[in-house]
C-alpha cells in the first residue's frame, strides 16, 4: 500500500450524547473504504478525534507509507499541526495516540469546510442515529 487520503468527521447528537465517527480513505487507484461506527456517549471533540484515531490505525495496518488528512474540525486539526496545545483532559490521551501513530508514516492534515467533507459527516451521523435508535 502506498500513499492514502483520508477524509474523517465525528459527531454527536447532543453535547455530549450518542456519538458516531465517519472515515473514508482512498487510495491512489480511487478505491475508497468506508468505515461507519457508533463510539457510545461522547462529546464532538472526542468523536473528531477518534475518528482520526481510526484512520490512522487503518493506515498502519494496509501497511500505508502516507496519508493525508482532511478533517473539518479545527481543534483536531490545529492540535495535530502544534498550532495549539492539547490541554484537554478528555482529549489528551487520544491526541497522545494519535501522535504516536503519524511517527510510522509521512502524515499531513488540512482543515476543510464541513460542506467538502460530505461523505464522511454522513457516515458518522448515520452511525451516530442507527444506535440512537436500539
Amino acid at each position: 500500500m502506498s500513499d492514502l487520503v483520508a477524509f474523517i468527521d465525528g459527531g454527536s447528537l447532543g453535547n455530549p450524547g450518542s456519538a458516531g465517527i465517519g472515515v473514508v480513505i482512498s487510495d491512489p487507484r480511487g478505491e475508497k473504504i468506508r468505515i461507519a461506527k457508533w463510539i457510545g456517549r461522547q462529546d464532538n471533540n472526542v468523536a473528531e478525534y477518534l475518528a482520526l484515531l481510526e484512520a490512522l490505525q487503518c493506515a498502519v495496518a494496509l501497511k500505508a507509507r502516507a496519508i493525508h488528512v482532511y478533517s473539518d474540525s479545527e481543534v483536531v486539526v490545529r492540535q495535530m499541526t502544534g498550532q495549539y496545545r492539547c490541554r484537554s483532559p478528555r482529549l489528551y490521551s487520544l491526541h497522545w495516540i494519535c501522535r504516536k501513530l503519524v511517527r510510522s508514516l509521512r502524515f499531513s492534515i488540512s482543515h476543510v469546510p464541513r460542506e467538502s467533507n460530505v461523505e464522511a459527516n454522513n457516515l458518522a451521523s448515520s452511525a451516530a442515529r442507527a444506535r440512537r435508535r436500539l
